[in-house]
């Protein structure tokens, strides 16, 4: 029996809040260079005082060693196993729902990064600079025009946030099984569209076509003159949390990837800001309408790939100040951590483990105060999947039947 599926069995309403706040990406590195982690050097007093009345742990996404996508990372947060075929979501189809897109039958979808390469084709920047969104909006019409004048291929492009946008092909016989073309890497060019299985060969063909005509009509851009696709991607089939584990599970997340994780899952996506003050503003106004919350903050992330700490730190210290106003609303269970480590160091996603915070009535209390990559190492939860995380919350919000006679 599959995890999800043995605590479905064992879920039973209660009138119990669980409340899990992710920080993207807050995981980081002790090094030489970098002596000490970003909560290690954030002022954090409430979640420190929290930390010292809850069990500390930390959790490992996918599998020991393996980097996880934010996909997967958040998957096994909300208690799949990203490693099963159900859960394998590619980050396109994801990008997709969070856009509120709607997938045909067949359609592939697949998440676009707008890139800067050199004259000589080579990339030096994979985030052409992280350009604003009404930039990404002017580009992706001139990609649309491209591709509607591009005979047998039949694609649409859909901007999203800043340098990202959607790109969706439509047609028969398409298969999603195509690598990446993002090198994840810079001083090379893009990298063509392969298939990794033989019937996706004539998809790849048709990705190599659209690319073509798409960076032929962007090469005078500055900024934006390459495209990077990933994450190529069909609907899944996941058996939504609602029904699972009886919850009204809401989603409260101001980025497109992290709406459509969550949809994918069965929650009702919220519309909200993308600062953590703005989410509670929404959280607070939408209290009563659900049992399980979904809060998903950024800015962790995206601090940790740009290589600066002081801005990762300076993130975990807004949510600190935030955090009475959550703790105000008196949820029942409260779960902390990231849905990966992104090291400042690294300047990317990491293998390495993640702190979880769990907060409860019934949870073992550490008695000491902090809450870092340290701390969580040493704490009564040990080192787990990240998939047990949810388990964890029901159980300790009263909302799992025993095991057995």
């Amino acid at each position: 029996m599959r995890h999800h599926e043995l605590l479905a069995r064992l879920a039973r309403p209660a009138d119990t809040k669980l409340v899990l706040l992710v920080l993207d990406g807050v995981g980081d590195l002790s090094s030489a260079e970098q002596p000490r982690t970003a909560l290690e050097a954030a002022s954090t007093p409430h979640l420190d005082a929290l930390a010292a009345r809850s069990s500390l742990g930390r959790i490992v996404p996918v599998a020991t060693g393996v980097t996880p996508g934010s996909g997967p990372g958040h998957l096994a947060l909300f208690g799949y196993d990203p490693t099963t075929p159900e859960a394998d979501i590619g980050r396109g189809v994801l990008e997709a729902l969070g856009l509120g897109l709607t997938l045909g039958a067949g359609e592939i979808a697949a998440r676009g990064n707008f890139a800067t390469a050199d004259a000589s084709g080579r990339l030096t920047d994979r985030r052409a600079g992280r350009i604003p969104t009404e930039e990404c909006r002017r580009v992706c019409a001139r990609l649309e025009h491209a591709l509607a004048a591009l005979d047998g291929v039949a694609a649409r492009v859909v901007p999203g946030e800043a340098h990202r946008f959607v790109l969706l092909l439509a047609g028969d016989g398409l298969s999603a099984a195509l690598a990446d073309t993002d090198p994840q890497a810079l001083g090379v060019p893009p990298l063509a569209a392969r298939e990794t299985a033989p019937e996706a060969a004539a998809t790849a063909a048709q990705v190599r076509r659209a690319v073509a005509a798409m960076e032929a009509a962007i090469a005078d851009e500055p900024q934006a003159n390459r495209v990077l696709l990933r994450g190529f991607s069909q609907m899944p089939h996941l058996p939504p949390m609602p029904e699972l584990y009886r919850l009204r599970c809401g989603a409260f997340a101001g980025y497109p990837l992290y709406r459509g994780v969550a949809q994918a899952c069965g929650m009702e996506v919220v519309p909200c800001g993308k600062r953590i003050g703005e989410i509670l503003d929404t959280v607070a106004a939408r209290w009563a309408d659900f049992d399980y919350f979904f809060l998903h903050v950024k800015q962790t992330d995206q601090a940790g790939e740009d290589g600066d700490l002081a801005a990762k730190v300076a993130v975990i210290e807004e949510v600190d100040r935030e955090l009475p106003r959550l703790l105000a609303l008196s949820p029942d269970v409260v779960a902390v951590t990231g849905d990966h480590s992104t090291p400042a160091p690294m300047r990317a996603h990491s293998f390495h483990p993640v702190p979880l915070l769990l907060a409860a009535g019934i949870a073992f209390a550490e008695g000491e105060p902090g809450f870092d990559e340290r701390r969580a190492a040493r704490g009564q939860l040990g080192t787990l999947p990240s998939r047990e995380v949810l388990g964890l919350m029901l159980a300790h919000g009263g909302r799992l039947e025993k095991y057995g006679a």
